[in-house]
């Protein structure tokens, strides 16, 4: 999770901190629809807490419906928004893997998207 820093000697709660940082990064787009996130276990110990306080602010925002999680397979960003959006970043999301698997770069990808659009 990019520049996430726990402050210990802040007043706001280590869960509470990742819980915004999170809702920050989906705001911003910089976590999209389908992300994966990093196991409770692997989360906790990059960011030096308890497991049970990454997992207290993952089960916030499944609640609230920012991520979901699907058994063994992990927690994901859930899509957005009504049922259009949501149905634009999922197939956004399967675009982005099916590139991804080809091998092809990204600036190509967006050029073609970009392209049959337009048409």
């Amino acid at each position: 999770m990019d520049g996430l820093l726990i402050d210990p000697e802040s007043a706001v709660a280590p869960f509470e901190q990742l819980r915004q940082h999170i809702l920050e990064q989906v705001s911003s787009g910089s976590l999209a629809a389908g992300a994966k996130l990093p196991t409770v276990r692997r989360l906790a110990d990059d960011l030096g807490l308890a497991a049970n306080t990454v997992a207290k602010a993952y089960r916030e925002l499944e609640t609230a419906g920012i991520i979901e999680t699907r058994g063994r397979a992990g927690s994901f960003i859930s899509a957005q928004g009504d049922v259009v959006e949501q149905s634009g970043q999922r197939a956004a999301r399967d675009y982005a893997d099916s590139i991804r698997k080809l091998g092809i770069d990204a600036d190509t990808a967006l050029a073609w998207a970009q392209a049959a659009l337009r048409s």
